[in-house]
């Protein structure tokens, strides 16, 4: 019974954070006047949150692995949003500092995805 707890416990807190990225997405990419969808912002997530996963199942978790991660997703951001990589970069890095200060406001928040 404790592994499905657990187990619901982690899907509930994917779930949240899928919708606080998505948020946060939709929202910084309308201030930068780019396609304003929340859908693509949804997809955008969902890309995030599978190459996060990739790149830390090939590389386990540590300081190498967050960053070829986030040059990964910040791929996928300026591909899905086709713009340059400093404005990729600059909308990557906002995504990133708000949702990591949400999932310290919103606690059950996995933060950046």
């Amino acid at each position: 019974m404790a592994v499905e707890q657990q187990l619901t416990i982690t899907i509930i807190k994917f779930i949240i954070g899928l919708l606080v990225s998505t948020l946060v997405i939709y929202l910084v990419t309308s201030i930068t006047r780019h396609r304003r969808s929340i859908k693509l912002a949804l997809f955008t997530a969902i890309i995030g949150s599978i190459v996060y996963g990739i790149v830390y199942l090939w590389l386990g978790n540590g300081f190498l692995s967050a960053v070829l991660g986030g040059l990964a997703w910040l791929l996928a951001v300026k591909a899905i949003y086709h713009m340059g990589w400093l404005k990729a970069l600059i909308i990557a890095v906002s995504i990133w500092i708000i949702t990591s200060i949400i999932g310290v406001l919103l606690p059950t928040a996995t933060g950046p995805l």
